[in-house]
């Protein structure tokens, strides 16, 4: 595992940027005001964050349990990263929001477009290839960057415009795609090499 350096500070960054989409995840956002659906940015980052950072300590741990080791669980992981990616890049719809109407911090927000399955299985991913301070870092800052999504929706969405939009999803989709395929490989290394228990 590495140490703290911006190189892997930026990786890190990007994955959990594409992961977490919070600007593909716009026009969700606008047709939500739109449908009076409120939601809080402050609140929606911040428990969006003590949720990951909890998952990412309490991962590995729950891992054990299940006589998982962190390398076999990342190449799962990358796996899923990969159709995410897929999904980004050749616009799959996994997701559809069909939840009553009220506050939509909670759902679906929270979960699951910030802190959802996908999120989730990045960081113990990420735990395989990056220190943890560089992970929780690069969390802090796309939550940082989640708030200011969340709360310049509109402005946002002028400023970048759909075609923005579409080429930012397009352009995240294929670096995760390459990403997830560094992962699957430099993860089945490993344990090509390690003793059979």
């Amino acid at each position: 595992m590495s140490s703290f350096n911006f190189k892997d500070l930026a990786s890190a960054f990007i994955v959990l940027f594409a992961i977490i989409d919070a600007t593909g995840s716009l026009p969700i956002f606008v047709d939500l005001k739109n449908k009076n659906r409120s939601f809080s940015p402050i609140k929606a980052s911040f428990f969006s964050f003590i949720l990951l950072l909890a998952f990412f300590f309490a991962g590995e741990i729950i891992l054990r349990l299940f006589n998982v080791d962190v390398s076999s669980f990342a190449i799962a992981g990358s796996l899923v990263i990969f159709v995410i990616a897929c999904e980004m890049t050749f616009g799959w719809e996994l997701f559809k929001i069909d939840n009553p109407s009220g506050s939509a911090t909670l759902i679906p927000i929270i979960f699951p477009l910030l802190a959802g399955p996908g999120a989730f299985t990045a960081l113990i991913a990420l735990k395989a290839e990056f220190s943890s301070v560089v992970i929780i870092t690069a969390l802090m800052l796309n939550m940082i960057i989640v708030f200011f999504v969340l709360h310049n929706v509109y402005r946002i969405e002028k400023l970048i415009g759909a075609g923005g939009i579409y080429v930012l999803r397009k352009l995240f989709g294929i670096i995760l795609l390459a990403i997830s395929v560094k992962l699957f490989v430099s993860n089945l290394t490993i344990l090509l090499h390690s003793p059979v228990p």
